[in-house]
């Protein structure tokens, strides 16, 4: 039953039945097979069908729930029985918020580091993706925003707090400064995430409470166009770790945002809430608390 349990997940996600299939490395009529005996086997229907895919059915959204709940402790037994015979080895699946990649990645190393059986991909994604894909277990953990958006139940362990770093190149009016206020910043041609990044949306707050409304000439969901553009005489802004880590160039200043907001955002790993963990998991949470406190000395 799990093949077929693992055939619903995948089309809740897609929403259609040629990508879902695609995603498991499957055909069409196979997926479709499967998604009936699975609702021959529960005596339900789970799938509204047309001439496409029409959603699921309210037997199926509960099915989807014991589905995900299922799949997700088929997958963990199968870690706990891999480690009993060969140890902490395996691979995790950590999706980031962009401006938290610096920190994914020294995350990464030191838990290599100390277990090289395990391997990683870490993946660039926005925060919502983050949650859905910890919903869909397409990610083992994420690393992104703590109290900016309802989580729902997760795991967290705090990494850090986010400040900010204007981002500019030596000739620009601001470039001398030892510091910057947010309001200083109006009027200035900024390149910023895009509204959809909850990055931007807490800039945006740090600008409403310095009384300003800026307006970004240029928005990406890159950090790596917006350094390029800073290249080229604009301003962007950027957490700090992220700021000095892409600002090299020797025309490129990194100057600290003073004010705005009182309480800097908190990031950290979050992950599904297990009882107990997986080995892996259970070591990447207590590597994440050390990485905290070597952060915080």
């Amino acid at each position: 039953m799990i093949p077929k349990l693992e055939m619903l997940i995948a089309l809740a996600k897609e929403r259609h039945f040629g990508r879902a299939a695609l995603s498991l490395g499957i055909t069409q009529p196979t997926l479709s097979a499967g998604i009936r005996q699975l609702e021959d086997q529960l005596g339900v229907k789970l799938v509204s069908r047309g001439s496409r895919f029409g959603g699921l059915t309210p037997e199926g959204q509960r099915a989807l729930v014991w589905a995900r709940r299922i799949v997700g402790d088929a997958r963990q037994l199968r870690d706990e029985m891999q480690f009993s015979r060969e140890g902490l080895s395996g691979h995790l699946r950590l999706a980031v918020i962009p401006t938290a990649l610096t920190w994914a990645s020294r995350l990464a190393t030191a838990f290599a580091d100390r277990h090289p059986n395990v391997t990683f991909s870490v993946l660039s994604r926005s925060s919502v993706d983050i949650l859905e894909m910890l919903d869909n277990l397409d990610c083992d953990a994420g690393i992104s925003y703590l109290d900016n958006e309802p989580l729902g139940r997760v795991t967290t362990q705090f990494l850090y707090r986010e400040t900010y770093r204007l981002i500019c190149r030596e000739d620009h009016p601001l470039a001398g400064r030892e510091s910057v206020g947010w309001a200083e910043l109006e009027g200035a041609r900024l390149c910023l995430l895009t509204p959809d990044m909850q990055n931007r949306r807490i800039i945006n707050r740090h600008f409403m409470e310095a009384g300003i409304t800026p307006a970004a000439m240029i928005e990406s969901n890159s950090t790596v166009v917006l350094v390029s553009n800073a290249l080229q005489g604009w301003a962007t802004i950027l957490p700090t770790d992220l700021g000095d880590f892409l600002a090299t160039d020797a025309s490129l200043r990194s100057i600290p945002l003073t004010g705005g907001v009182a309480a800097p955002p908190s990031v950290g790993l979050i992950a599904p809430h297990q009882e107990p963990y997986t080995p892996v998991l259970k070591t990447l949470l207590e590597e994440s608390r050390a990485l905290a406190r070597r952060d915080s000395r």
